[in-house]
């Protein structure tokens, strides 16, 4: 019999951007980065696991509004462009590189690992990356978790409850749409909980969900064994908890695994070391820099003058750090599986899937190499879901966490403040007012209740945590504002019109089409009661 259990969580979110207006959009670039860097390296690692018969089992959170971006066929047919000139770019450097015996061999590295992402993209998966992780939950490898609709911080917006539940319910049937079953947890965004929202949960047959671990050591009564195993809420929803020590081990600028000297450095990239003019055609149209993904040098540590990247190196590092880190929670297990009364251990890991891979280029090989060591002493310890847990432990001390974030305070500062206060007196009362709209309009048919639909849409998208958290951080501050006004006056012109009765039908044809999340979306989801 094991020790304990780890759970290792990847949430996996991007806010919605689509902009067909556009031939070209910067920000779009969030979607295609994290699909070579992320989801794609992820998923090959776990297609190889299950060639090779290593079992895992592993919690993914994949967002809804990452899973209807990875389906949009504009999306899509856009990234396949990307690609094409990612490998035209390799072929490029290849030539360019061809008598220095240094960064040769790097651009050759860059080339193929670009062409093998197409060749994976198109051949492999067919371009249906969420068929791919569907398959993969369907083989028992593993559990796909929701999150709020567009990752609405839910604290802040339970003054409507009609808005929370409205965010959970979306949610809920969006995953049934796209992977045939309920979910069985959700990753609340940001961690964000308020006691109370468990009964929301509960209503859509959802069985876990994650908090900070102070919400878990301070929650009411005090849980017996603190952030280390699950807390039945009083509908009998159970709430895990991070576990602190397994975090900073990866997280921590200062002491975690990506910030070792021999990984890539992700701020040095040919999109801003080289000529102009030779990495125009790769950079936006307007000439501006940006990332491309070719990047040369590893971290080499607090210095400007990096050293050449060497990829076998830092492969090798990789596979020394997950045995590091597996060595740490066997004398974690150890630790806590003697201080339990019996009950084992759970240690709850969760993570942004995009640490690895985009952020932590070698993130993806860390993982391989954590679950192919885990797999060759599963005595010590094993792999699980948050659902296993449950099925081996059916009874938990029932409690109620307090209000609480994983963001930085653990409340809800990240969202709130000087920087962001501004949006909330809009949001709540574009809430009210879709509640209102909903009430009154019961059973609205053909075109008002097109304009109906759209409203909730443009209302949800609004409600994105992103746009208040980049408003906080300072990045990308004019589009986050943008976003946050052009989805609220979309919303505003289009109750204003079914009030009046006179919806302008080749205007709503033009939002539709732009902003065309939740195609299955119907308007009483915030109908009161």
């Amino acid at each position: 019999m094991s020790l304990g259990s780890l759970a290792l969580v990847l949430h996996a979110h991007l806010p919605f951007v689509r902009h067909p207006e556009y031939e070209d959009f910067l920000e779009e670039d969030w979607l295609y980065e994290a699909i070579s860097e992320t989801y794609l390296p992820l998923l090959r690692v776990f297609d190889t696991l299950v060639e090779d018969r290593v079992p895992f089992r592993v919690t993914m959170t994949l967002s809804p509004t990452l899973v209807s971006m990875l389906n949009d066929d504009l999306l899509r047919e856009r990234y396949a462009r990307r690609l094409d000139l990612l490998c035209e770019l390799g072929a490029r450097e290849v030539h360019r590189t061809r008598d220095d015996a240094t960064f040769h061999p790097l651009a050759v590295f860059h080339r193929d690992h670009f062409e093998s992402l197409r060749l994976a993209y198109h051949n492999h998966y067919k371009r249906d990356l969420v068929a791919a992780f569907r398959r993969l939950q369907d083989s028992g490898h593993l559990d796909i978790l929701t999150c709020n609709a567009t990752h609405g911080f839910l604290p802040l917006m339970q003054q409507t409850p009609e808005a929370v539940r409205a965010q959970v319910t979306v949610a809920a049937n969006h995953y049934r749409q796209n992977f045939g079953r309920d979910p069985a947890g959700i990753w609340l965004a940001e961690c964000g909980y308020y006691p109370g929202l468990e009964r929301v949960l509960s209503a859509e047959r959802i069985r876990y969900f994650f908090v900070d671990t102070h919400a878990l050591t301070d929650a009411t009564p005090r849980p017996l064994h603190g952030p280390y195993a699950p807390i039945f809420t009083e509908p009998g929803v159970a709430a895990f908890a991070r576990d602190p020590e397994s975090s900073q081990q990866v997280w921590s600028t200062e002491h975690g695994y990506p910030g070792d000297p021999v990984y890539r450095e992700f701020y040095r990239d040919i999109g801003w070391d080289l000529d102009l003019d030779y990495i125009r055609p790769f950079i936006q149209p307007t000439g501006d820099r940006k990332n491309t993904g070719f990047k040369y040098f590893r971290i080499t540590g607090k210095t400007n003058d990096k050293q050449p990247y060497n990829p076998a190196a830092a492969r090798e590092r990789a596979w020394v750090h997950a045995g590091n880190f597996l060595f740490n929670r066997e004398r974690q297990f150890e630790y806590l599986a003697s201080r339990m009364g019996g009950r084992k251990p759970v240690v709850v890991a969760p993570y942004d899937a995009e640490l690895f891979g985009h952020w932590w280029f070698e993130g993806p090989h860390f993982i391989d190499a954590l679950i192919r060591q885990a797999a060759r002493n599963p005595s010590r310890f094993q792999l699980i879901s948050p659902l296993d847990d449950l099925r081996e432990h059916p009874e938990n001390q029932v409690a109620t966490p307090p209000m609480s974030s994983w963001g930085a305070g653990g409340y809800a500062n990240m969202w709130l403040d000087g920087t962001n206060d501004w949006i909330y007196r809009h949001l709540n009362h574009a809430a009210r007012q879709m509640v209102e709209l909903a009430r009154d309009f019961p059973d609205a048919s053909s075109l008002k209740r097109r304009a109906l639909n759209q409203a909730a849409r443009e209302l949800l998208l609004a409600q994105s945590s992103d746009w208040a958290f980049i408003m906080k951080t300072g990045t990308m501050v004019d589009y986050a504002v943008r976003r946050t006004k052009e989805h609220l006056q979309r919303f505003l012109r289009l109750h204003d019109q079914v009030r009046a009765g006179t919806v302008d039908e080749p205007w709503l044809s033009h939002v539709e089409a732009r902003d065309n999340l939740f195609p299955e979306l119907d308007y009483r989801v915030y109908r009161p009661g």
